[in-house]
């Protein structure tokens, strides 16, 4: 598109449209396949095009006539070219070929590439389609079924062109035909624009004439790619007033996709004494998505259309994968387009999606009754002027016959009017190439949180692991982390340990590559959630996210799809502003409430894939209070134990067998009597083990007595000692009957344990979990504790915590490196109970902590 015109491809002619009235001006002519792909150069006021063909054209876009043929190195054996690419400022028309070759050619007068073909000698076309190259049918692109032993067709008697059948294109329309040759090749005017479009055109005018220019052999990379180039994109260097421009370099970037799932960058120097190093590949970027059929590069990124609908972006700068935008499953993007930072999807089932800076959808209409093909964003202009506000036009063209012209605004600059500037509504005019066809759309509002509106979804699944009952809901939730984890930029996968247990979601967000050397953090924590219970119990439905006075409450908000997500998207908003310096890995299970079942084979078996770790992190406890953050150096260690006493009969009856048999009920009672004396475990030798307290630690708990008004001696109680407890008495008798003498007496019981008592060496049990402590001279620890306090603006208290979790001793003991432990929840939250709730801003300021806290250990040296 230009000032003037709007130029569309379609089966083989070029249609030419009036920008002022939207009438169709006329038709270029000469290609005898389908059209791929358009380029406009402004400067030299030409409108470039590649075919289904095997050739490219450029044309006038002044006089409408065409200037060139460009054949690409071994002509006809490139197939199809998909794609071109043309540099302002170094004069590089680049094509992709359905060969998989990339090639290249330098257009500047008296350039090498200019000058070979002048020593060729120079091949003009006039009005006969005669002196037209000679198209040689090649063996598998133009392959057709044949009878045994019969040989491909050969041209017409007479004619030095095959017949034109329709090309193998990515972008082939159902029941589309290429039409016949012209009788000439150039532009056809239709009578009612043929003065009033174009002055400068006559009809009596001679057409000029067409040079015939061929690829050098130099200017080639044979095996680009391991399938069909089908998009590429010079990477701008700069942009001006949202319009996008090079510098003027001596070297220039460009990006191809490729159906081999494979994005990769390319640097150009058009040295003409350095042909062999004309062209290096800098990167290749893997989107593992399916193959990409569209491109464009803008602010530093690289944003790929994929099949299957994914757009992945990457940085360019740290060569890292900033996010994997999920626009609509199973349906192909096939066009892109970017403004301020807004970007459009066209997809193949016709549907236009927005997409804001932050990668939230803030847009989603019907664009097209079929696929829609391409996409351009330009300035708006009315009456044949530029108009002076914000306005631009969203062009896109569909295999519905159809072209639209989509009114669109700047997003605005003030970002207190963001959120309504997103939503005005967008209104089109038609550009039918036959009929109008108005089409409405409907609007998505942005959500002006992506880690409050991402719980929100996350809470929605009651992925209750103790119960069979909702293992459906929990795999839709692992399922539906994994799909966000990638959407947040990171690689996922579901990883399995043991039959029948919900599986392990690994993420893993990778750091800046231009870091050579990044430490890796292994964030853990879980998506499964305690049953909550009769949802009359509740003040609001515990399944779906509600706020009321600075909380948000829901099942599973604080224990822990809340602090999940807000590590995840701390990393994701790290690598969209190239700050990420590290590599995160997240293993969130889906057993942790239920004793973490399967977790620690699917660690072992994927360890490999995990990879070295430097450090652990865990948030999955609680402040001391509603005031001060705190931050949690130790857990302990929970046995969870069964023990059973049976007699040798069946149940008996107490009035006929009462004192003729020795009752395994006594014996339960006496058992568990004598396992403790008050609050002290009676087992012999079981306090041998117990580390003696610490003089700094007992510093810490007088801070604590000072803040809370607690003793310090509870704290002691709570944390730093063992317990024994009794929780439940079961028996073989008639539930309720008085009368019965019960044959087996089953009691269970539970002992936590604390540094450095071994599991191992205690009794006989069903279930652990170690205990865990931390170190307060740890850099990663002081990391942390900073982090806290920058963002906090105090310094954290050092907590322990009473309860267990079982993974957190597993991981240090298994990949060998030191936990930390951030508490993002209040003393009030009520995890485990009816109206389970986390403070909005805990959310977020947590969030802001791992952000702090991944850089500090991206810059701490141990």
């Amino acid at each position: 598109m230009d000032h003037r015109r709007i130029y569309s491809g379609g089966q083989a002619d070029i249609h030419v449209w009036c920008r002022v009235s939207f009438q169709l001006a006329g038709l270029l002519q000469g290609h005898t396949g389908s059209v791929l792909a358009l380029e406009l150069c402004k400067e030299k006021s030409w409108l470039i095009s590649s075919s289904g063909d095997s050739t490219v054209r450029i044309w006038n876009t002044d006089t409408l006539e065409s200037l060139y043929v460009l054949s690409p190195f071994a002509d006809y054996n490139s197939g199809d070219i998909f794609s071109i690419a043309f540099s302002a400022a170094t004069h590089t028309l680049f094509l992709g070929c359905q060969n998989t070759s990339l090639q290249w050619f330098d257009l500047s007068e008296g350039s090498r590439d200019w000058n070979y073909n002048t020593k060729r000698g120079s091949t003009h076309l006039g009005d006969s389609p005669q002196n037209l190259p000679s198209r040689k049918p090649h063996k598998f692109f133009d392959s057709q079924p044949q009878p045994a032993g019969r040989p491909t067709p050969s041209p017409h008697p007479g004619s030095c062109v095959l017949p034109v059948t329709p090309s193998s294109t990515l972008r082939s329309l159902p029941g589309a035909t290429t039409p016949p040759l012209a009788n000439n090749h150039h532009l056809q005017m239709s009578t009612s624009n043929s003065t009033s479009e174009s002055g400068d055109h006559h009809e009596d005018s001679k057409p000029a004439e067409t040079h015939v220019l061929s690829i050098p052999q130099d200017n080639w990379v044979p095996s680009a790619h391991y399938g069909y180039i089908y998009c590429m994109a010079i990477v701008p260097e700069h942009e001006i007033d949202g319009q996008v421009a090079e510098k003027q370099r001596k070297t220039v970037q460009l990006v191809t996709g490729s159906g081999d799932e494979d994005v990769k960058l390319w640097s150009y120097n058009p040295d003409p004494a350095d042909t062999a190093n004309n062209i290096t590949l800098l990167h290749t970027f893997y989107a593992q998505v399916g193959g990409v059929l569209s491109i464009i590069s803008r602010n530093g990124n690289i944003y790929a259309g994929c099949q299957g609908g994914h757009v992945k972006v990457w940085d360019i700068e740290t060569k890292t994968l900033v996010r994997t935008i999920i626009v609509q499953e199973s349906v192909d993007i096939l066009s892109l387009s970017m403004t301020d930072g807004e970007l459009y999807t066209c997809s193949a089932g016709g549907c236009i999606q927005r997409f804001s800076p932050t990668f939230d959808n803030t847009g989603c209409w019907r664009g097209h009754s079929g696929t829609v093909l391409t996409s351009i964003i330009v300035p708006s202009k009315h009456d044949g002027k530029k108009t002076a506000d914000d306005r631009l036009d969203l062009i896109t063209g569909g295999d519905d016959n159809n072209i639209k012209v989509w009114g669109i605004r700047r997003p605005s600059n003030n970002k207190q009017n963001d959120s309504s500037a997103a939503q005005v509504a967008l209104s089109h005019k038609s550009v039918p190439s036959q009929e109008a066809n108005l089409v409405g759309e409907t609007e998505v509002d942005e959500a002006n949180d992506t880690l409050v509106n991402a719980l929100s979804q996350f809470v929605s699944f009651p992925s209750v692991s103790g119960s069979l009952t909702h293992h459906e809901d929990c795999r839709q939730a692992a399922i539906w982390l994994k799909k966000c984890l990638i959407q947040f930029g990171a690689e996922s996968q579901l990883l399995y340990g043991v039959e029948d247990k919900n599986p392990v979601v690994f993420g893993l967000f990778r750091g800046s590559e231009s870091k050579q050397v990044r430490r890796r953090v292994l964030f853990y924590g879980h998506y499964d959630v305690i049953a909550a219970g009769p949802p009359s119990s509740w003040q609001h439905d515990p399944f779906t996210l509600t706020g009321l006075n600075g909380y948000l409450y829901g099942r599973g908000v604080t224990d822990n799809k809340g602090p999940v997500l807000a590590v995840a998207c701390a990393a994701s908003e790290m690598l969209a502003r190239r700050s990420l310096d590290i590599d995160l890995v997240l293993l969130v299970e889906g057993e942790e409430e239920a004793g973490s079942g399967g977790f620690e084979e699917a660690v072992r078996k994927y360890k490999d894939q995990i990879g070295h770790i430097d450090a652990i992190l865990v948030s999955n406890s609680y402040w001391i209070d509603d005031a001060r953050p705190c931050i949690t150096y130790g857990l302990r260690g929970v046995i969870h134990a069964t023990i059973e006493v049976h007699g040798e009969g069946p149940d008996v009856h107490s009035g006929v067998d009462g004192g003729a048999h020795i009752e395994p009920m006594m014996d339960m009672t006496k058992v568990l009597s004598k396992l403790s004396e008050g609050t002290r475990i009676a087992v012999p030798s079981f306090y041998d083990n117990v580390r003696k307290p610490l003089n700094e630690e007992d510093e810490s708990f007088k801070l604590l007595s000072e803040v809370t008004g607690r003793t310090p001696a509870s704290f002691s109680s709570r944390w730093r000692e063992p317990t024994l407890s009794v929780h439940s008495i079961q028996d073989s008798g008639l539930s309720g009957n008085p009368t019965i003498i019960p044959s087996r007496v089953r009691a269970k019981i539970s002992v936590r344990i604390v540094p450095d008592q071994d599991l191992k060496t205690i009794i006989i049990i069903d279930r652990t979990a170690d205990w865990w402590i931390g170190s307060f001279n740890h850099p990663w620890f002081k990391a942390l504790e900073s982090a806290i306090y920058d963002e906090w603006g105090v310094q954290p208290l050092r907590i322990r915590e009473g309860g267990s979790i079982p993974s957190v001793p597993f991981l240090e003991k298994e990949f060998g490196c030191p936990a930390v432990h951030l508490p993002m929840g209040q003393s009030s939250d009520q995890a485990h109970l009816r109206n389970e709730r986390i403070s909005l801003n805990n959310l977020r300021k947590g969030k802001s902590v791992f952000e702090r806290f991944f850089h500090r250990m991206s810059t701490t040296t141990e």
